[in-house]
């Protein structure tokens, strides 16, 4: 329990770095989810996966589908600090298996997502800002937050 009291101040209710985080990212991939579609709508996969390409990444139905989905996720989560900072840890970790595989393989993800160089970049970098803007979040305003950080933070 943090030594602070009071009323709570503008620093304790402003936007965490998972808000940011979920907000932001959750906005990028509604819009390429979005704007997928007009590139590649198909729903090929496996041997026979296609792809279309929005800004030099590799995009099908299916993708335009996991972007829109991610997208809604991180936008709703945005909402409140407590399930921001989970969401993006969560988005973080799923981001970089998906990065890893994309690295491993090369071309798709499962045979069902087609990737190439660009999205793979842009999975670690999207994995690592999800899981530094969870780790970093608080759930709480400092009166009743139990981070480090914070119990050791001066009120004024």
């Amino acid at each position: 329990m943090s030594h602070l009291s009071g009323p709570a101040t503008d620093f304790d209710r402003a936007r965490t770095p998972a808000q940011w985080c979920c907000l932001l990212a959750g906005l990028a991939l509604l819009l390429a989810g979005l704007f997928g579609f007009i590139a590649d709508a198909s729903f090929s996969v496996g041997n026979e996966l296609e792809s279309g390409s929005l800004l030099g990444f590799a995009v099908n139905g299916l993708h335009n589908l996991v972007h829109l989905a991610s997208g809604l996720l991180l936008l709703v989560a945005s909402r409140e600090r407590t399930t921001a900072k989970a969401v993006a840890i969560a988005f973080g970790a799923t981001y970089g298996v998906v990065a890893l595989i994309g690295l491993i393989d090369g071309n798709d993800v499962l045979g069902l997502i087609p990737i190439n160089s660009a999205d793979n970049v842009l999975h670690v970098g999207l994995a690592l800002i999800g899981l530094v803007a969870g780790l970093v979040s608080r759930t709480a305003d400092r009166r009743h937050s139990d981070t480090v950080v914070d119990r050791t933070s001066p009120t004024a």
